[in-house]
């Protein structure tokens, strides 16, 4: 296994389905490794900007390659990763092709309809968490962006939670 952990924040179908680029960067300074940050080319701005963020604490440890690889090299990054932490996006499907421990964050739309299909995933959806108080009666929404402009179903999964989920 590698010695860093994949980060797919982007999601080519809206912010809906994206989990905070702030949260993103709290979890690179906590998990102890490097972080691979891939994208396409649309992402590679907020991949900039999660990296930027790292680096102002643990310089050199964040490398920004979304727009910068092809599927075949992002496939054997995340093939030899250590983990995977992505939005519900191509990407967390090749990390579920590939077995790799991952943790795939679900906003608006449903891991009951396109879940990673990997025994190493760990799927985080506030939708059916009977802990999460008060509960979403608005997802999935499967909308692009929030309609009620909250975007609660994922600004409330915690860094800490997801930090915990991957074993880190």
């Amino acid at each position: 296994l590698g010695a860093y952990a994949v980060f797919a924040p982007g999601a080519e179908y809206g912010p809906a389905k994206r989990w905070p680029a702030a949260y993103f960067a709290e979890l690179g300074l906590r998990t102890g490794l490097p972080v691979v940050l891939l994208g396409s080319a649309k992402e590679a701005e907020l991949c900039d900007e999660i990296a930027q963020s790292i680096h102002q604490e643990r310089p050199k440890t964040a490398i920004n390659l979304a727009g910068k690889t092809d599927l075949s090299q992002a496939m054997a990054l995340i093939a030899s990763s250590q983990a995977m932490l992505s939005n519900d996006s191509g990407l967390m499907h090749v990390a579920a092709a590939f077995g790799v421990a991952q943790v795939a964050l679900f906003g608006s739309s449903s891991p009951e309809h396109t879940p990673p299909l990997n025994t190493q995933a760990q799927v985080l959806w506030l939708a059916r968490d009977a802990a999460y108080t008060p509960a979403l009666s608005c997802a999935p929404c499967f909308e692009r962006q929030c309609p009620l402009g909250h975007t609660r179903c994922l600004n409330d999964i915690r860094p800490e939670r997801v930090r915990q989920a991957l074993g880190m």
